[in-house]
């Protein structure tokens, strides 16, 4: 099956701590993890991040939400023991716990109003699904994540549309200032005197593979609209054999066809093939026509610092 929404956890979770015992939050992955009847993959799968699996993640959440509720109490971060309003809400074996089902607990409701930004002054925060997080089936992090990936794939194509309408000289440039930020060529100075764009041979340019210019590497750069195919690539290999050179780059805003990449990883050369997806990326990764435009600090709890003993 696959992960359960972090609402669907709760339920399930609450009827897990009647035993009256204090557990560890790893103990509620494992137990849960067997009765939803998970997976190795789903048990493992990450967040878009890879900082945290997913169902650790909705696991937390839920147990969170129930202590915040004051279903649970958590004598310490990570562990967790059923209060007496927990064993009577248990008790009624609920089908289902949502936020909108804690709120009718006094002591979420003041969490979920703390969590709430106010408008201005004094004026109450306005308790709804957007401000304290009812929206269904993803949990705080997951929906930062997302929001984080849907803003990430604008950028990229943002990026790669304007790539694609720059003139070959300018192009010339940018391959220059990302191979540069990626380390190699040296200064830019140095890189811009070692490459000439000049289709000599099937060869775009030559830039060193590193400061000292011990090895090279060889460039085709296209900005092109249609797939780049296999007749493509044996070419620049053929241009690569030919300087008896055993590193090579082709590098288009289009993409590669199946035979094209098929054949270059057959090849004795190592060639490396970057689509237009994987320019923009490396663009943004290296900072390369883009600029930081706000950022967000999430922190958390130093427990070592409120730990006594």
């Amino acid at each position: 099956m696959a992960i359960p929404e972090f609402n669907e956890i709760k339920a399930p979770a609450m009827q897990f701590f009647t035993d009256g015992k204090l557990h560890k939050i790893s103990d509620v992955f494992e137990a849960l993890g067997k009765q939803f009847e998970l997976t190795p993959d789903e048990l493992n799968e990450m967040l878009p991040s890879g900082t945290q699996r997913r169902w650790h993640n909705r696991v937390n959440w839920a147990c969170y939400d129930l202590f915040r509720a004051g279903l649970l109490d958590r004598p310490k971060k990570g562990w967790y023991i059923i209060t007496d309003l927990g064993r009577k809400l248990a008790a009624e074996k609920p089908k289902y716990i949502d936020r909108e089902y804690l709120m009718r607990f006094p002591q979420f409701v003041e969490f979920a109003k703390a969590s709430a930004k106010a408008p201005k002054g004094d004026e109450e925060p306005k308790l709804d699904a957007a401000n304290i997080g009812l929206i269904k089936g993803n949990t705080p992090d997951e929906i930062f994540e997302a929001a984080y990936v849907m803003l990430h794939a604008r950028l990229k194509k943002e990026v790669l549309e304007l790539v694609k309408k720059m003139d070959p000289y300018r192009f010339e440039q940018l391959v220059i200032d990302l191979l540069v930020a990626m380390g190699y060529g040296g200064s830019r100075e140095e890189a811009g005197r070692v490459t000439k764009m000049s289709n000599d041979h099937g060869i775009d340019g030559v830039i060193n593979d590193d400061p000292l210019g011990l090895d090279v590497i060889y460039l085709q750069a296209k900005r092109w609209k249609q797939t780049v195919g296999r007749e493509e690539i044996q070419k620049f290999v053929g241009a690569l054999a030919g300087q008896q050179a055993h590193k090579g780059v082709f590098i288009t805003t289009s993409d590669f066809g199946s035979t094209a990449t098929d054949y270059a990883r057959k090849v004795s050369q190592k060639v490396i093939l970057i689509d237009g997806d994987r320019l923009a990326e490396l663009m943004i990764q290296h900072n390369i026509g883009v600029t930081r435009s706000r950022s967000r600090e999430i922190k958390e709890v130093d427990n070592d610092y409120f730990d006594d003993e």
